[in-house]
């Protein structure tokens, strides 16, 4: 019997098991506590600032099964980044069970805070079922599902660390809460109708329901034709029914918003089915925790035209809490527009006093509740590509927020502590933390005080969360950006200025984990050069530290400075005049331009040939914007890149190369510049023959692409470079993107486009932070 205790002991081992990554608030210590228990398993877990912490004892074999599933059989909102394993002392106690203990909240929190998750579907289950206690409860949820980083205040995440802390639990949650073996087993958001947050629906002049009623009316109005501005997980939506052309053009007249397409909710993804095409991978996005909304191809016909006007895309996405399952099921909508919760040029409204002064300004009733929502987060925007070159769909981010952010990007190494405060347009900001860079939600345009509010909150919210106080900020080199004023203003000589283009390229690069030079191809609508000019049609070679610039398109005029952005046949104008020369030939190659007056025209020309007020741009974008306008498609602009977006429109997502416009290529000092006159002349000579407008996008299209293959290889030659990376706002064009990345490959070059940040301003933050970092580490060097 001796010899056999002996022999028991020797066997056992104990574990200390380090888990870090997404690995807090999604179930993952009552998956732990379970696994344990299967295997046999004594010892404990706990959550603290770094993650979750964990020593196990047993057998060798049951203690390496133990740790292999901590990774693979993670809970599905989990995100393990590593499982580190150091060896103790056992201590032969078999019999002590294994337990869950409380968090340790020492220490600087090194975890990575959960995003916000759609609802799971056992909790749908729940909801609809007559005899569960949480029978239509619109705030249901467990450690599967639910609210996180919109609500959390600071980490180690427990609930008194969030706003469900004003929320006392009732007994049936609190032991649901504290029951290890339960599926909401210190789920922070946990609530149920006697002890949770609670609906309220308000009219102008005052409460018009509260609790079942209020979702009740609500409902009959969407059902009515009416517009419902309804709190959902990370700020306020308008809905109304998308089926309805009248209340589409009511919501539209109310916001101001003509032609910028509207996001539609839609039950499921039978019902997406019969408006619009979906693949595979767009299906698995849509259904995804994240839920964004997913750029589709829309059924001619399908659904009223004001949702989406000349646009082949539908913006969709699936019910992503358990209100809009409830408001679905009860109005017998199955399609919604859901479109930001705003009025014109100001931010979504998270908070109920801003919603209730500023929303009746567009919405009939507001279906609000009273759980806070900490962090505003706009809805992420997402599209998947395919192409038969590919070998797996490209996932492009228009908008990365509600369930990606704050995720962060790991670097291959560890990166000061920055401040990264990006751009002025589509703005994040991000903040390091050694080997990770985290990326807030978008924000916004910084051009009224309420999101350049949201900025400044949003950029102490990051860093004060992940417990970073960083040393240094990086900014755009812009001198009039508010963004870099801030940074300038807090502080002072440890902030960083960096081109505008070289943080789109080295953004690019740091999330495909490159390095070494590197050529980045970084089209977009403006950035501000070194040299003073402003930049946008770029070919940049270097590396995180330093790029030259050996590439660019030919300048053009920007007759007005920012008004020819809202304005693009001032664009379309210039480029008239520099393909013909003289202001009466201009007219005559393109009749668009008629609808200028003669004194318009001559104030224009004289603009152009003397660059009176009209700084010189090689942009990319706003070559867009004056094909788009040559060709008739948008004169002026509504929405930032209205024309260049009609004109990829016309495409139809067919991403068929035609026979491409010339581009002429020329070099001045070692510089290469591409010179647009010649496809400016092939588009007046297709217009005057008549042709089919989607015939002459798709030739300037393929142009552009031939041009950027072109130029590429030169450099390729001259330099020995063959890393390309796409970088800039221009490449949310999926025709563009698409192309550029399969024609860069099959002419030998190893091309890589984004696919974790968005391409355009929204993932500058990014490049920001590797620019800066890799400028003071060169700086130590030295």
């Amino acid at each position: 019997m001796t010899a056999q205790l002996s022999s028991t002991a020797t066997t056992l081992r104990r574990w200390r098991i380090r888990v870090n990554g997404v690995v807090q608030g999604v179930g993952y210590r009552p998956f732990v506590y379970n696994l344990a228990r299967s295997e046999g398993l004594s010892g404990w877990a706990l959550n603290d600032p770094r993650g979750v912490l964990v020593e196990a004892e047993g057998e060798e074999q049951a203690l390496a099964r133990f740790a292999t599933a901590l990774r693979e059989q993670a809970p599905v909102l989990a995100r393990v980044v590593q499982v580190s394993v150091e060896h103790l002392t056992p201590t032969g106690e078999q019999d002590g069970g294994f337990e869950i203990r409380h968090s340790n909240g020492e220490g600087r929190a090194a975890t990575i805070v959960p995003a916000d998750a759609h609802v799971c579907d056992e909790c749908l289950r729940e909801l609809f079922d007559p005899a569960d206690r949480r029978h239509r409860y619109p705030f249901i949820n467990c450690t599967n599902c639910g609210p996180r980083y919109s609500l959390i205040r600071s980490l180690p995440y427990d609930r008194e660390r969030t706003t469900m802390a004003a929320f006392a639990m009732c007994a049936d949650c609190r032991g649901e809460y504290e029951d290890p073996a339960d599926r909401r087993y210190h789920a922070q958001p946990i609530a149920c109708p006697a002890c949770g947050p609670a609906l309220t629906l308000s009219g102008p002049d005052g409460e018009a329901g509260s609790g079942e009623e209020a979702l009740r009316l609500a409902a009959m109005a969407l059902a009515a034709g009416r517009i419902v501005a309804i709190k959902s997980v990370g700020g306020f939506h308008l809905a109304a029914d998308a089926r309805d052309a009248d209340a589409v053009r009511r919501l539209r007249a109310r916001k101001k918003r003509d032609a910028k397409p509207f996001a539609i909710m839609v039950r499921d993804l039978a019902a997406v089915a019969g408006i619009a095409e979906v693949t595979a991978d767009e299906a698995e996005l849509m259904t995804s925790p994240a839920r964004p909304i997913v750029l589709v191809r829309k059924l001619p016909g399908a659904l009223p035209e004001e949702l989406a006007p000349s646009n082949p895309n539908l913006g969709v996405m699936l019910p992503s809490a358990p209100l809009h399952w409830l408001v679905l099921d009860e109005s017998g909508l199955d399609v919604m527009v859901m479109t930001s919760g705003n009025v014109s040029g100001l931010p979504i409204a998270y908070r109920d006093r801003d919603a209730l002064d500023q929303l009746f300004e567009v919405a009939d009733l507001i279906l609000h509740h009273d759980r806070e929502i900490e962090t505003r987060v706009d809805d992420s925007v997402v599209r998947c590509s395919t192409h038969p070159d590919l070998d797996r769909s490209v996932i492009t981010f228009i908008r990365r927020s509600r369930g990606y952010a704050p995720y962060p990007v790991h670097l291959s190494a560890p990166a000061a502590a920055i401040m990264a405060y990006g751009a002025e347009l589509k703005t994040t900001v991000a903040v390091a933390d050694g080997a990770r860079v985290y990326l807030s939600q978008h924000i916004g345009d910084l051009k009224n005080e309420q999101t350049f509010a949201s900025h400044g909150r949003t950029a102490e919210h990051l860093a004060r969360l992940h417990q970073v106080t960083p040393a240094y900020a990086a900014c755009d080199l812009h001198p009039g950006f508010r963004s870099t004023r801030r940074a300038l203003e807090l502080f002072g000589s440890r902030a960083l200025r960096v081109q505008h283009h070289h943080a789109h390229m080295a953004a690019c690069m740091a999330e495909n984990g490159l390095d070494g030079p590197t050529l980045g191809v970084i089209f977009d609508g403006a950035g501000y050069g070194p040299d003073g000019t402003i930049w946008g049609g770029e070919f940049l070679l270097g590396d995180y530290a330093a790029v030259q610039r050996v590439a660019h398109l030919r300048r053009l005029p920007l007759l007005g400075g920012d008004k020819a952005v809202l304005e693009p046949i001032r664009t379309g104008f210039a480029l008239a005049m520099a393909a013909f020369g003289r202001p009466e030939a201009a007219v005559e190659a393109f009749p668009v331009l008629r609808q200028l007056d003669e004194r318009q025209r001559h104030v224009f020309a004289t603009m152009a040939e003397r660059g009176l007020n009209s700084p010189p741009t090689s942009s990319m974008g706003r070559l867009f914007d004056g094909v788009a306008a040559l060709a008739g498609v948008c004169s002026r602009a509504e929405f930032e890149a209205q024309g260049p977006i009609g004109l990829e429109g016309l495409l139809g997502r067919d991403l068929t190369v035609g026979s491409p416009y010339p581009f002429e290529r020329t070099e001045h000092e070692g510089v290469g510049e591409l010179d647009f006159r010649p496809a400016v002349r092939g588009l007046a000579d297709d217009l005057a023959a008549g042709a089919a407008l989607a015939d002459l996008s798709r030739r300037f299209h393929s142009g552009v692409v031939a041009a950027v293959v072109e130029e590429c290889t030169v450099i390729r030659q001259a330099y020995g470079v063959d890393q390309v990376v796409l970088s800039g706002g221009v490449f949310l064009n999926e025709f563009m993107l698409i192309n550029c990345l399969v024609a860069l490959r099959r002419a030998g070059f190893r091309a890589w486009c984004h696919r974790l940040v968005p391409t355009n301003d929204g993932g500058i933050a990014l490049g920001q932070v590797m620019v800066a970092n890799a400028r003071l580490t060169r700086e130590v060097a030295e």
